[in-house]
């Protein structure tokens, strides 16, 4: 293994380590949130209240010292409240940029399905090309910039349900869940006297993080694992039940979140393991099942899965 892969092995535990001392029993869900984000895609938490969504955005920021803000959507929250506003100086006669808190490192975008599709679309500039255009004027994000978007799975009134196109910007969706007993009452443990998150301190520098992401793109992946992957994706095009298959996107998500899985693992290339493990979260919610399929209990988890035990592995 080289040395910079190696620095980018022990960087990645490092952090998944600091952010299970916060977040007890969540190592799956910890290790897709890292893959993710190394890998340069965002990510989409489905889940109940109360299973730790905010507090494991914070913990990642807190952990790499890197600047991190919360927007609450809701009904009445405009775009600018989002990407900034010019206002007008009186004493320079000018207008003056005030920024948004999309000019972050890591954003927060609670219960995102609250906002109107208007305010959704503000997002999608910025996920897609790291850039926002305000006021005609064409402004980059930082060079690292992570969207965590949370919703409730349960809670459906006065929502606005994402549209495909961005749904297809985040590169993973999944859940916490809920821990078992035993670790919940490690947590009213922890959670006596203060919170974690109060002791969570910076393990990693951020030039570390930019590194990590740069050796993402260092790990092998054969041509023939390339071809598995277009083969899965193009698959779910043609599926019974399925009205809107998953794009290229989801193609190009795959193996730069299997790249980075591999990485995790301390391995220099990408074997087809890599590949089922990410396939179900990073492709299932780019898709959209047909109603009378919907319906009869077909899902597109249940969709990419079968399409798994269907598909050769390259050898």
């Amino acid at each position: 293994m080289t040395d910079s892969l190696a620095a980018a092995q022990k960087t990645s535990r490092t952090i998944a380590a600091n952010i299970e001392t916060v977040m007890h029993g969540q190592g799956p869900a910890v290790r897709k949130l890292l893959t993710a984000f190394a890998s340069g895609g965002h990510v989409l938490l489905e889940d109940y209240p109360g299973t730790g969504k905010t507090t494991l955005a914070k913990t990642l920021a807190r952990s790499i010292n890197a600047g991190f803000k919360r927007v609450q959507f809701t009904p009445d929250l405009l775009p600018s409240d989002i990407l900034g506003v010019s206002i007008f100086n009186q004493r320079d006669q000018s207008f003056e940029f005030r920024s948004g808190p999309i000019f972050t490192n890591i954003l927060l975008a609670d219960e995102i399905n609250r906002a109107s599709p208007r305010t959704q679309s503000a997002l999608l500039e910025a996920m897609g090309e790291g850039q926002v255009s305000v006021e005609g004027d064409r402004r980059d994000l930082e060079s690292l910039f992570f969207v965590i978007a949370t919703q409730n799975p349960v809670e459906f009134r006065g929502t606005y349900p994402l549209p495909e196109a961005q749904m297809d910007r985040f590169a993973l969706q999944f859940s916490l869940g809920y821990v078992s007993a035993a670790e919940e009452v490690a947590v009213l443990s922890a959670q006596e006297k203060s919170h974690p998150l109060d002791r969570a301190a910076a393990v990693v520098a951020k030039d570390d993080v930019l590194a990590l992401k740069r050796a993402v793109t260092e790990v092998r992946i054969s041509d023939e694992l390339k071809r598995y992957i277009v083969d899965l994706v193009s698959a779910t095009r043609s599926a019974s039940g399925v009205s809107l298959g998953a794009s290229p996107r989801a193609s190009l998500s795959l193996m730069k979140v299997a790249q980075a899985s591999a990485l995790f693992d301390g391995s220099e290339f990408v074997t087809p393991e890599h590949v089922q493990q990410m396939a179900v979260p990073v492709i299932a919610h780019r898709m959209v099942m047909d109603p009378q399929a919907r319906f009869s209990g077909v899902t597109a988890r249940g969709v990419v899965e079968e399409l798994l035990k269907k598909l050769k592995v390259p050898a």
